[in-house]
């Protein structure tokens, strides 16, 4: 076994995973264009790729150990080739269909965004156990470091995106049909080569058991784990935290565009390299401040942000604003899952399944929502509305804190690894 090459091929493939986000969110309006859609129905049009994340994470995530690590990475690899291919291929509309569900183009991008989905939840199914498994005693640091190129791979897809646009000029109003067609196609295009690529990182390698498998835990008393009163509390708070997170990410672009007229995927990219030199200093804060310390001070610093880039106006208060948010989000997501790996080990690959893909399901809602808050209330009120949950996650999150802080402090539950056959 190689855990170097293991934890690398971990990274990429979540690079791929946020090269989709970044690029697919650059390209909104351009696929409404072409496939003749409006804000709500692209919204529609791309949310299969979180009930797809959800419906593989929750079933390739729990089972992992039946399916093996290895094969699922390599079925995700093959399906990103796939998916993205379907989408560059797929039959663009003459106008608007009636029903907009029922036209060709519409149902090709649908499907492709499922399998998008379904590719993306393997990823995340695979590289979370791997990671509790492969660095047991820094769980929540190394979720943070492998999180990190969540971010890592924002910026790349999104300065991509903004360099072709630049080059070919697609923000000009002046270029052709074609070549704006072109434009978003190469965009996509660029996702092919590290989804291949963590794919054949990922042969011939022998993946370990996972923690719970190694520690002799049955597969009852992981699913089990699901039932705890407070394991049910942090799946209710994943909700909250990934739509604060991801549903914003993913409407930024086009959103940030209207209020202040720049090209808003900078704004993406921006806060995505905040998140990813923070995370790397995840696992010393968490110890510092607590994991429920550092989560509160998330969504005070989060709301605080979505409230500003609902009311900007200039480029300046976007970045401001922006920056606020984008220190706010650094931490859900793999802290969150670091607090699940902690504080459930015996909930093993389960858990932390159910955590990813409530995160994803919570997206897949929200996208249309904001769609619509977005096309009937404006920009700002698609930011603000949003921004009442993490005003919420703070109350929870601080009560947490003092809850633990009243029991002696957040302590790890360690599981002792045994021998199996």
């Amino acid at each position: 076994m190689n855990p170097g090459r293991l934890f690398f091929a971990s990274c990429l493939a979540l690079v791929t995973t946020s090269m989709v986000f970044s690029i697919r969110a650059d390209i909104l309006d351009a696929l409404a264009a072409d496939f003749q859609l409006t804000k709500e129905q692209v919204g529609w049009a791309i949310s299969p790729a979180f009930w797809g994340f959800t419906i593989s994470i929750l079933i390739g995530g729990s089972l992992v150990d039946f399916f093996g690590m290895r094969n699922l990475l390599l079925f995700s690899s093959g399906g990103y080739i796939v998916a993205v291919t379907a989408v560059l291929f797929a039959p663009l509309p003459a106008g608007p269909a009636d029903p907009y569900y029922s036209e060709p183009g519409f149902v090709t991008l649908f499907g492709a965004m499922l399998l998008i989905g379904l590719s993306q939840g393997l990823v995340e199914g695979v590289i979370n156990p791997l990671c509790a498994t492969l660095y047991p005693q820094e769980k929540t640091h190394r979720m943070n470091v492998l999180h990190a190129w969540w971010p890592g791979g924002l910026i790349v897809g999104g300065l991509l995106a903004f360099g072709i646009t630049k080059l070919m000029a697609l923000d000009s109003g002046s270029v052709s049909a074609a070549t704006a067609t072109l434009g978003w196609k190469i965009k996509l295009g660029t996702i092919l080569l590290p989804g291949a690529l963590y794919g054949v990182l990922s042969l011939g390698q022998k993946f370990p058991p996972t923690e719970r498998v190694a520690a002799g835990v049955s597969a009852g008393e992981m699913f089990r784990e699901l039932l705890r009163p407070l394991f049910i509390l942090l799946w209710l708070c994943m909700w909250m935290t990934a739509i604060t997170e991801l549903g914003t990410d993913q409407w930024v672009g086009s959103l940030i565009t209207n209020l202040t007229g720049m090209q808003g995927i900078l704004i993406l990219v921006y806060t995505a390299g905040i998140m990813f030199v923070l995370r790397f200093f995840g696992g010393p804060l968490a110890h510092f401040f607590s994991p429920m310390g550092l989560l509160t001070g998330s969504a005070v610093l989060s709301a605080i942000g979505l409230y500003g880039l609902g009311a900007a106006s200039t480029p300046f208060s976007a970045f401001a604003a922006a920056t606020v948010f984008g220190v706010g989000k650094t931490y859900f997501w793999p802290t969150m899952l670091g607090v699940t790996s902690e504080l459930f080990p015996k909930g093993g690959a389960a858990t932390l399944a159910i955590m990813g893909g409530t995160g994803n399901l919570a997206v897949a809602f929200i996208l249309p929502v904001m769609g619509g808050w977005y096309q009937d209330y404006g920009a700002a009120a698609a930011f603000q509305y949003v921004g009442v949950l993490p005003i919420i996650l703070t109350v929870i999150f601080g009560a947490l804190f003092f809850y633990f802080k009243s029991q002696g402090g957040y302590q790890v539950v360690r599981l002792e690894s045994k021998e199996t056959s």
